[in-house]
């Protein structure tokens, strides 16, 4: 087998790019041209407590066997869009540790907008800790059983590694990791989770978007798809598009991304931020009941990059703040 990648067009309000994917020798294939649009974020985060991280039948018997929320250094939206909706097996409480900062007062801010809604109000009580130690404290304080980690990619794998020192099952938002590095040392977090019996788990989002369920749904039924074809390098078997908007609402909100979102040394590279849905999706839909082997079954044939353009109007709008202090603060070397 052999795997194909192509960072494609990049437009300036958003970060645009192929995914594309051959499969060969001896596979029938199909070509996808597809456009992710709709984040369902709850109903994985609730797939993932059914499955593994409390005994449901436990649950109903006694209120002590609730899952409890810890949200460590909420940087990225996606930690306040899990909690978007309540459900009976999470406790209402949620402990939160993070710096002060920008970044904890916007995750604040949509909680807010979710408990003081009309229609479905949610009714989280926040119990927020912003000490320098905040990482250390939620460690020694462990005030919950699952940690949601959403934030500064270049942090992430570390926090998640010591969460799963420390006992805790990990609900992370993706990328993990952003490079080599990053990658060696969450297969050795796996491998610790496994033993202590832990679940680290990706927020793979799109496999509960309709439009997904439905095509693997179809895939499976030969007298409406057919088979999978050869795939080349010219013709690959599967071809995946997502568009990565820059500037988007949320829950109605225009979203305002930290600065340090466009540093690929804390954000990563556009290839293991969206593309992570991608990759998931072939493996999903074309080999759901395989399981790939990293060193044996995929290589990288090919490969394309390049920097997103982004005018400094287009950042302040995005950030709402001035390109002078990002330069500055990017020449502090940062």
């Amino acid at each position: 087998m052999s795997l194909y990648i192509l960072i494609g067009k990049v437009l300036p309000n958003y970060n645009s790019f192929h995914a594309i994917i051959t499969l060969s020798p001896g596979l029938k294939y199909f070509k996808i041209q597809k456009t992710m649009r709709t984040f369902l974020f709850f109903l994985i985060f609730l797939t993932m407590i059914h499955v593994g991280c409390v005994d449901t039948n436990q649950q109903k018997n006694s209120s002590s066997r609730l899952t409890h929320l810890i949200v460590l250094d909420p940087g990225h939206f996606h930690a306040a869009l899990l909690q978007k909706s309540m459900n009976e097996k999470i406790d209402s409480t949620v402990y939160v540790f993070a710096p002060d900062g920008p970044d904890v007062k916007a995750y604040s801010t949509l909680i807010e907008s979710y408990n003081n809604r009309k229609e479905n109000p949610t009714s989280w009580k926040e119990i927020i800790y912003t000490g320098p130690d905040y990482f250390e404290k939620m460690i020694s304080s462990k005030p919950g059983n699952v940690v949601v980690i959403a934030g500064n990619n270049k942090l992430k794998t570390n926090y998640i590694d010591k969460s799963v020192e420390a006992g805790l099952n990990v609900l992370a938002d993706k990328p993990m990791v952003i490079n080599k590095s990053g990658f060696n040392k969450l297969v050795d977090i796996f491998a610790t989770a496994k033993k202590n019996n832990l679940l680290v788990y990706d927020i793979m989002t799109e496999r509960y978007e309709i439009t997904n369920l439905l095509q693997k749904a179809f895939m499976q039924m030969p007298d409406v798809f057919g088979t999978l074809e050869v795939g080349t390098l010219e013709d690959p078997a599967v071809s995946l598009e997502s568009k990565h908007y820059f500037f988007k609402e949320v829950s109605g909100t225009p979203i305002v991304r930290p600065d340090w979102y466009f540093d690929v040394e804390q954000e990563g590279e556009g290839m293991v931020d969206v593309t992570t849905h991608l990759v998931d999706q072939v493996q999903w839909k074309c080999f759901s009941e395989m399981n790939l082997d990293y060193k044996k079954d995929i290589q990288i044939v090919n490969s394309k990059r390049w920097a997103t353009i982004l005018t400094p109007a287009q950042f302040k709008k995005v950030t709402k703040k001035g390109i002078k202090g990002y330069l500055s603060f990017k020449d502090a070397g940062n």
